[in-house]
Parts: C-alpha cells; sequence; structure tokens
C-alpha cells in the first residue's frame, strides 16, 4: 500500500503558514492540517472553564474531553478552518486576543503536547497531508516525504499579523504588533518540550515580498522537482 503524501510547514508566527499550507492543500488537491487551531480550541475551552494554566491535571481532563474537528470553512469565511469542538462551532472565539496571549502557555506543557501530537499523526495516517505548525518535521511527521520551513524578517511577519488583527476586527498598534511577535518566537524556540526548530531535511523558503500565489507555485515547483507529485 502506498504510503499517504505528508507535506510538514514549519516556522515561526507570521511567515504565511496557514494561508500558503491551505492553499498548496488546495491546488494539490488533499487535506489542509491547521494544527494550531488544536491548541486553540483548547485555550478557548479552558478559559470558558475557568481552568488554572498552572494545573495541568485539570487542563488534560479538559483536553480528553474535547473532540475536536478541522473542517473547511465555508465560503466567504475569514478564518483559514472551521474549527468544532464537540460538535459547536468555536471559530470565531480562537483568534481573540486573549486567546492569543495564553496560548504559548497551554502549547508548552509536555503531556499538551504529547496527546495533541498523537491525534495530529492519526489524522495524517491514512490521508494526504499538509499540516502546518511549529513542530510538525520533527515531532509530528518526521518521515514527511517534503518538510519545509518558511521563514520572513520579523517587520513583515508582523505586518502580515497586523493585517490579520485588522481583519478580524481588532484594532492594535503596529509596535505593539511587532512586540507581541518577538515575544511569541523567544516563547517557541525556548519552550523545554518540541520548540520551534528547523530540521535539518527541511527546505527553507523566504516569503518576504511574496504573495500567497506566488509562493505556492514555487513550492509546488520545489515538490515537483523531487516526483512527489
Amino acid at each position: 500500500m502506498k504510503k499517504p503524501l505528508q507535506i510538514a510547514i514549519d516556522g515561526p508566527v507570521g511567515a504565511g503558514k496557514s494561508d500558503i499550507s491551505k492553499a498548496l492543500a488546495k491546488a494539490l488537491g488533499i487535506t489542509f492540517v491547521y494544527t494550531g487551531a488544536m491548541y486553540r480550541a483548547l485555550t478557548h475551552e479552558c478559559l470558558c472553564r475557568d481552568v488554572l494554566f498552572t494545573h495541568t491535571p485539570d487542563i488534560i481532563g479538559v483536553l480528553n474531553s474535547m473532540d475536536i474537528e478541522l473542517t473547511p470553512p465555508p465560503p466567504g469565511s475569514k478564518y483559514v478552518v472551521q474549527v468544532l469542538v464537540n460538535g459547536k462551532d468555536v471559530t470565531s472565539h480562537l483568534f481573540e486576543p486573549i486567546v492569543d496571549g495564553a496560548v504559548p502557555e497551554i502549547s508548552k506543557i509536555p503531556e499538551v503536547r504529547r496527546i495533541m501530537v498523537e491525534r495530529q499523526k492519526h489524522i495524517a495516517a491514512a490521508k494526504n497531508v499538509v499540516m502546518e505548525g511549529r513542530d510538525i518535521a520533527l515531532r509530528v511527521l518526521p518521515n514527511a516525504q517534503m518538510k519545509i520551513y518558511l521563514t520572513a524578517p520579523l517587520e513583515e511577519r508582523a505586518r502580515r499579523r497586523w493585517a490579520q488583527l485588522k481583519a478580524q476586527g481588532i484594532m492594535k498598534s503596529f509596535a505593539e504588533v511587532i512586540e507581541n511577535t518577538k515575544l511569541r518566537d523567544i516563547q517557541d524556540t525556548t519552550r523545554k518540550t518540541d520548540p520551534l526548530v528547523k530540521a535539518p531535511d527541511a527546505w527553507e523558503y523566504d516569503t518576504d515580498g511574496n504573495t500567497v500565489e506566488k509562493s505556492v507555485e514555487d513550492i509546488k515547483r520545489e515538490i515537483k522537482r523531487r516526483g512527489l507529485i
């Protein structure tokens, strides 16, 4: 039986992972998996239940009670994915500032990451996927046929994040977004469990100044060059 095609995409916040991964998956006719939405869903659920982020057993209890389903967003949606938790659409809540600020605290918990990684591996086991996150190539899909590390300068990444927030009706100064981006970089690269690191065999692609369409074409060309499509 032929192994499903696995494309792992990692990179820092604002590098264009979600938009590019979604568009790439659509272009290839395969499934897009936005792993960050799973951590955001857990963070939102913990906030709703007033769970202390310092009490890991309670957080794990919440996670074990959650059926997290990632589906394509409806036409015209401003989100890259629709997220259902126990059948309820929670997508619009997952990108609020309170979740933005709290998700690094949840995602750094080793047991949370272990459970999430197992769920993500299960999703990718039987279908062709483009999966994006921060630990995909090294932790979730270490045997992926194509590993990609997206990058861009700090100011460009902050500018994209700023535009995303404005599109969601969240108004912040550009200076604040730059500082938040710097902080998230530090949190992602220094956490003890599964920090953001470029896989040694990953193909690095700088998205600076490129449209999503241009990035997807360049990535498709590299995938084709390797004989994967």
